[in-house]
């Protein structure tokens, strides 16, 4: 499908099942979902033939009105919801010739569908899928290649999901006073792990997924223009997001191998997106509590502002960490607090700080602990120790990218060992 074509049918997807799921019910999201999905098959079907209406938004608008003029008539549970159907649809198309606008009332369904995506009583496991399902228009089987799991788990995930949402009434509304705010932290928290899993996928052969990323920073947007939704740390989330996507051009080399920080070329991070960053990251700074989100995109932020890599603020980043550990005392986190603290006072405290991480037997079969290690005993000199924590972090990385990354990394520091006529014990893999 050309990328065109694709982009629509993402953006339509999502504004036709909030539209649809306000008019049936969150009980019958499945429904609205069989909707849009047999209008987005009939466009399929028909283009080829007949090409691209001119107006292709307007053109699925009245498809999928007819389609569920069609449902309702076939139904008695809906024979009430004709009128509705008509008017907001009528309501959509409309807004679909003008498309800088969007109708009050369709801004507030895709609200209101990404709460229900994100509600609580929904498994975290099915949320994220939930949302790439009904919000960004993925098929199962994108989600399941997403993901790195079979079209069969997907499915159930999804079934799951919608069980939960009929049996619980989960009501399609945005709550009010305490619980609007819980509930809009729960929807931040599914879209950050959305785009983690994006920028650094958990297995299999690619690690960046940019178009999970997209779709991550799109509904991202869309919550940050709500006034539901336009809150410091929702612009500190955004921020983040495009700050870490204007990177995409330079992590990889050409052919497909990770590169490191003081290896990108800073020339290809694309300026548009760090500057739409740093502006919310600006909009971020009009409340008075500080979140997690806030101090990794100003732990970006200082990444971005460098021209190049000796020139990067590493006491201003440490500073962040030093806040952004407090907040969230995770040992991955402190970890990465440990690098920063290597940049800054030197290798030893590197690695004084990794022997401080509380927990850190939580880490014990984490493949970037042993990638640490190696990076800071190589910069010691002690190369023999640093070729067992690189073997040790190679056997536990999943990613192909990655474990060429450490496979060099490896090599370079026996390769060191072996013209300094050092005897270790070579590998047999």
């Amino acid at each position: 499908m050309p990328g065109v074509v694709e982009h629509l049918f993402r953006h339509e997807s999502g504004r036709m099942v909030a539209i649809l799921t306000r008019i049936f019910g969150s009980e019958h999201l499945g429904l609205a979902e069989d909707v849009v999905q047999d209008t987005l098959g009939r466009a399929l079907q028909t283009w080829p033939y007949h090409g691209i209406p001119e107006n292709p938004a307007a053109w699925i608008m009245r498809a999928a009105r007819n389609r569920a003029l069609d449902v309702i008539r076939r139904d008695r549970v809906f024979q009430d919801k004709e009128a509705e159907v008509i008017r907001r649809m009528e309501d959509s198309q409309s807004a679909a010739t003008r498309p800088d606008t969007e109708p009050t009332a369709v801004a507030d369904d895709r609200l209101r569908l990404m709460l229900v995506c994100c509600h609580p009583q929904i498994p975290e496991d099915a949320q994220a899928a939930l949302a790439l399902r009904t919000l960004c228009g993925f098929s199962v089987t994108e989600i399941s290649r997403a993901f790195l799991t079979s079209e069969a788990a997907v499915a159930k995930r999804l079934t799951r999901a919608r069980q939960k949402i009929r049996e619980a009434r989960i009501p399609f509304e945005i709550p009010e006073g305490e619980n609007l705010q819980d509930r809009v932290e729960g929807v931040r928290r599914t879209l950050y792990l959305l785009f983690n899993e994006g920028y650094k996928a958990s297995q299999g052969e690619r690690l960046v997924r940019e178009e999970i990323c997209h779709e991550a920073i799109r509904l991202t947007t869309l919550l940050a223009e709500h006034p539901v939704g336009r809150q410091p740390a929702t612009e500190a989330l955004l921020a983040l997001m495009l700050l870490s996507a204007a990177r995409f051009p330079a992590r990889l080399d050409a052919s497909g191998r990770l590169l490191r920080l003081n290896e990108q070329d800073r020339s290809r991070w694309e300026a548009a997106k760090i500057s739409q960053g740093l502006f919310h990251l600006m909009r971020s700074a009009s409340g008075n509590v500080i979140s997690e989100y806030h101090l990794q995109a100003g732990i970006a932020a200082c990444h971005t502002a460098a021209p190049n890599y000796d020139s990067t603020d590493w006491r201003q980043i440490l500073s962040l960490y030093d806040q952004l550990v407090r907040l969230d005392p995770s040992p991955v986190v402190a970890l990465n607090r440990a690098v920063v603290v290597g940049n800054v006072h030197g290798a030893a405290a590197g690695l004084a700080a990794v022997e401080a991480i509380p927990q850190r037997r939580k880490l014990d079969d984490y493949y970037l602990l042993y990638a640490v290690l190696g990076e800071l005993e190589s910069q010691l000199g002690r190369h023999e120790v640093a070729v067992r924590h690189f073997r040790r972090s190679l056997q536990l990385a999943e990613l192909r990218s990655e474990q060429t990354f450490l496979q060099r990394r490896l090599d370079d520091s026996e390769s060191y060992l072996e013209s300094a006529d050092l005897m270790v014990p070579r590998r047999t893999s």
